[in-house]
């Protein structure tokens, strides 16, 4: 049940930066939803009926299953490899992409607007 709470809250967040402008917001908006995605597997697992790994040979009913564990491993490289990528998008990107909200006392180094 906590793990449940804890991606629903974490997929809350995600979509609410998502819903942002500004390309940093999004970019942790990323983050937020891949680390939910990663609790999600892990959580469809069924980690809590579940043994740890080590065990005896004959009994192989309570061994946890590998397969969510081998899913959560792959998004980690996956979500790390589009964090990388849209960082170095924002990092190289260009200030006059319409993507700052105007504010009225916004001034125009800020907005991207020359003058």
């Amino acid at each position: 049940m906590t793990v449940a709470i804890s991606a629903g809250i974490l997929v809350c967040g995600a979509v609410y930066l998502l819903q942002r402008r500004e390309l940093l917001r999004v970019i942790l908006g990323f983050i937020l939803l891949g680390n939910a995605v990663n609790l999600i597997l892990m959580a469809a697992g069924g980690t809590s009926a579940r043994t740890p790994p080590f065990g005896t040979h004959d009994d192989t009913a309570g061994y946890a299953d590998p397969l969510p564990q081998a899913f959560v491993l792959t998004a980690i490289v996956i979500a790390f490899s589009i964090t990388m990528f849209l960082l170095a998008l924002a990092v190289t990107g260009r200030r006059d992409d319409d993507t700052l909200d105007d504010a009225p006392d916004a001034s125009p180094l800020t907005t991207g607007v020359d003058e």
